[in-house]
């Protein structure tokens, strides 16, 4: 053995290989093209990934969803904040782009990336695995403590309850004290008396698993406006701040976080941005004669071209089954394309692979770090940084994670529910007048015509949609499946249903609770399913009603067996008709006060109604429409024009009848009576439609007719650039001269918020010498279209105001653009007055129902009714208040 040897011996011919330095070069060659990239999770954790530069931004999301063992994983990306940007702005927050390479899009920086939500689905019940929902619950209770998603007090109130449920299980007396909550942070502003409230609630619980608070958490978030919603500032044409959020809807706009419009893809025929505008091409409408062009001025070019590749994105994703786009050769603009999967496939592969079941470690909620009143949520960027509650006892669903495969039989591939047109269902028509200072007015002739600029920067083309030409329809089987089910302990099936509102509507599952007998049959009952037969009886021709008492009648035999056969996924258009699965109020044994104050127990009910949610469910449950009520007038040729909005029509049955009328006996208008137990007094109304410029003489003809003198108008003329009703009276001063009939106007002042205008009218009957009378014309300029009033103590106030002036028992005429929305919350809020001050009980949904048997769709949306019934309840504790200081004064007297 050769135990030392000069250095000489390396050298001359006989030949040397450097490992060493080699091996060294090698690693900082290594070095110099790996990244190492720090990933943010949702539950506070973070790992390192090691992935060359040259790699594709594919590979790292692939890396972060096999560590994650995600299925459902294309709902998910990869966040990066913009160097030097410390907002949480739109433009600053920018996504990983799957199709482009690592060092383009990331340099060499060493800033951590965010796994965030980037695809907010519709309704979490189309998510198939508990672990996604959970990754789902996770962004949501993000988006609550960084004040991405807004909520009103109850709603905050009520998730958070859901909250506690999941992390500390059922309430316990003996390890729940008093504040066994104050240490966590479930909401911005958290206050002492917010989690009283949401203790008691959490008592409301009991039973329920982690998984099912947490979905019962995204069934109530997924109402909110702003539930998914990402928005982008802009500037409408009176230059007011506007913000535009993208959705699997479509396109919504928001002014103050209150939603003001909504444009759904299906109503939409491009989006484009040249510069610093951004451009939506509305389909055109029978009545139009031209296709309606919206623009919208966004701070920089930046922020429009973000904007427009968000909605590409979401648009691919959620309303095509492929993301192969063709496009034009030699086309000019952005090339940009969605590259990752549509949730079609997505969702059809998850079913063709099959559940996988897991066991996983939830996370609990952040300590609060602050006092309380000072509490302030973390930004975005220092997320991970906030001390975490200390770890729990093990519970049985706490455990390390475990994956085990569960295969189950394949089922039909998902198609897409398509959605209304927007709040309530009902898209406006028309435009007059410019709705953007960059493109004043602009409309285009011809659906296929493009922007007229061959510099335009991007132009994204939205292929047409109906239940024919959807590319998700065509892929339906018709096929159908044999279910079996059998009640729980409950004696529930565990599904809903919608449709059946005519004969030709076909009844569907509209909802599959978690953990029920529907949840996990072989083969599972879904959503969008349509049921053919209920125990052998075919339901394809019947209405709602009946296939109820058909899944009642199965629950009341002995064994309960339910026999369903069903088309799987069927697809199809509909408001969704439902019972919630789900009992939100407590018995009487619960506390509420005594049978004898009938008044104070409904208020009671109704406080508790806001608070659970189950107030919004139940409204959702109602019909729109009676099926059984026709509305045949309206359609008739000759009638058809003088109809704002081609769906909606008065029942014949109330319809307001004209004796002269100079163009026939029809308007868009129905009587609606509400009557007042005890004082059996009734209030009379009529519920019309904004007047058009050619029903402008009809109106007035109805108000001669009716003895009308109060007038009350609850829209502005022009509302977003689009007519909502015609100025059909004169200015002051001025005379409106008619063949019937002439108004003047003698008065018109404004209240001292700039909220109301109070007009005063002559109107004088030329046929019946020229006798007068004095119409009060009541006008609320500060309601938006579909949205509500931003003061409830204004809007009572104005309530009490149409009281006041409702001089006789002669109708008054109420209307707003349609005649329905803001109509029907006026007439439920003047009604709850009355019963209030007869000391009856009031129940919202029975007067909605009272209205809707005399006009259909009264109160348009769930907003509006929620609205309605936080303004009743706080009339009733104003008025409670009152009393007791009276009662106090007398005391001291």
């Amino acid at each position: 053995m050769i135990e030392s040897v000069s250095k000489r011996g390396f050298g001359g011919s006989s030949g040397t290989y450097n490992v060493q330095a080699l091996e060294l070069a090698a690693a900082r060659d290594r070095k110099l093209k790996e990244l190492s990239i720090t990933v943010k999770f949702l539950d506070d954790t973070e790992h390192t990934f090691h992935v060359e530069k040259k790699s594709k931004g594919s590979v790292l999301l692939e890396q972060v969803y096999d560590h994650l063992e995600l299925v459902e994983k294309d709902y998910f990306g990869l966040q990066l904040l913009d160097n030097g940007c410390y907002n949480r702005t739109s433009e600053c927050i920018l996504w990983l782009d799957p199709s482009k390479s690592l060092k383009k899009q990331l340099g060499n920086c060493q800033r951590p990336l965010y796994f965030r939500v980037k695809f907010y689905v519709s309704d979490p019940s189309k998510l198939h695995e508990e672990y996604t929902r959970y990754q789902f619950y996770l962004q949501l209770r993000c988006d609550i403590l960084n004040e991405k998603l807004i909520l009103p007090p109850s709603t905050a109130i009520l998730l958070a309850s859901y909250i506690v449920q999941s992390e500390l299980g059922d309430y316990n007396t003996d390890e729940h004290g008093p504040g066994y909550i104050s240490n966590l942070c479930l909401v911005p502003s958290q206050t002492e008396e917010m989690e009283r409230k949401i203790a008691e609630l959490h008592k409301l619980h009991k039973g329920q698993t982690p998984a099912d608070a947490e979905f019962n958490f995204l069934d109530h978030a997924k109402r909110l406006d702003l539930y998914g919603v990402e928005l982008h500032n802009a500037k409408d044409n009176t230059n007011k701040n506007i913000q535009i959020g993208v959705t699997h809807l479509g396109l919504v706009v928001f002014h103050n976080n209150i939603k003001i419009n909504t444009f759904s893809w299906s109503k939409i025929m491009k989006i484009s941005f040249k510069r610093k505008q951004f451009f939506i091409q509305l389909r055109r409408e029978p009545p139009e004669d031209y296709d309606t062009l919206l623009g919208f001025n966004m701070d920089k070019y930046r922020s429009s071209k973000t904007l427009w590749k968000s909605c590409v994105e979401h648009h691919t994703f959620f309303r095509l089954d492929s993301p192969k786009v063709k496009r034009k050769f030699l086309s000019l603009g952005s090339k940009f394309t969605y590259s990752g999967r549509t949730e079609f496939q997505t969702v059809s592969d998850v079913k063709r692979k099959g559940i996988l079941e897991r066991k996983f470690v939830r996370s609990p909620s952040k300590q609060l770090i602050k006092d309380k009143s000072q509490h302030v949520p973390p930004p975005l960027e220092d997320k991970g940084k906030v001390s975490v509650a200390p770890p729990r006892p093990s519970r049985p669903y706490d455990t390390h994670k475990v994956t085990s495969t569960c295969t189950k039989e394949p089922k039909q591939a998902w198609t897409e529910d398509l959605r209304s047109d927007d709040d309530g269902g009902f898209l406006e028509r028309t435009l007059e007048g410019p709705f953007s200072p960059g493109i004043a007015g602009r409309v285009m002739s011809y659906a296929d015509e493009e922007i007229s600029s061959p510099v335009s920067n991007g132009v994204y083309d939205t292929p047409p949609y109906s239940v024919s030409q959807s590319p998700t329809s065509q892929l339906i089987d018709e096929n159908v499946t044999t279910i079996i089910l059998f009640p729980d302990e409950d004696g529930k099936y565990g599904f809903n249903v919608k449709g059946g509102t005519e004969i030709s509507v076909p009844i569907l599952v509209s909802r599959v609770a978690p953990n029920t007998p529907a949840d996990k049959c072989v083969p599972k009952l879904s959503e969008g399913d349509q049921i053919l037969s209920i125990n052998g009886r075919d339901v394809t021709n019947v209405l709602q009603p009946e296939v109820v008492a058909l899944v009642q009648e199965a629950r009341a035999t002995n064994s309960g067996k339910l026999v369903l056969t069903v088309r799987p996924n069927f697809l199809y258009q509909d408001e969704e008709y439902e019972e919630p699965p789900y009992q939100y109020v407590p018995a009487n044994d619960v506390g509420i006060p005594s049978v004898g104050n009938l008044l104070e127990q409904s208020m009671y009910l109704l406080a508790d109604g806001l608070a659970s949610g189950a107030l919004i469910a139940r409204y959702e449950t109602l019909y729109r429409k009676r099926p059984d009520l026709s509305c045949n007038e309206a359609s008739k040729p000759e009638n058809v024009n003088k109809n704002r909005y081609r769906d909606i029509s008065p029942y014949d049955q109330t319809r307001v009848v004209l004796k002269n009328g100079s163009n026939g006996d029809y308007i868009n208008a129905n009587f609606v009576e509400m009557k007042i137990p005890i004082s059996n007094n009734i209030n009379t109304y009529i519920a019309t439609q904004g007047p058009l410029q050619s029903t402008t003489e009809d109106f007035w003809q109805m108000v001669l007719e009716q003895g009308s003198t109060l007038i009350v108008m609850l829209t502005t003329v022009i509302e977003r650039g689009r007519a909502k009703c015609h100025k059909y009276w004169p200015g002051v001063g001025e005379v409106l001269t008619m063949q019937n009939a002439i108004v003047k106007c003698v008065k018109e002042e404004t209240d001292v918020s700039d909220s109301i205008i109070f007009r005063d009218f002559v109107l004088i009957d030329v046929k019946n010498d020229n006798q007068s009378r004095d119409i009060k014309h009541m006008q609320y300029i500060a309601w938006p279209d579909h949205g509500v009033p931003e003061s409830p103590s204004q809007f009572l106030q104005f309530t009490r105001d149409v009281r006041e002036f409702r001089k006789n028992d002669r109708p008054v005429i109420v209307h707003c653009s349609a005649g329905i929305g803001r109509t029907g919350v006026l007439v439920l809020m003047e009604t709850a007055l009355c019963l209030m001050e007869a000391e009856e009980p009031i129940y919202p949904l029975e007067i909605v129902k009272t209205m809707r048997e005399q006009r259909a769709m009264m109160i348009q949306n769930a907003g509006q009714y929620r609205f309605v019934c936080e303004s009743v309840y706080a009339a009733y504790t104003e008025a409670m208040s009152l009393k007791e200081g009276v009662s106090e004064d007398q005391g001291q007297k």
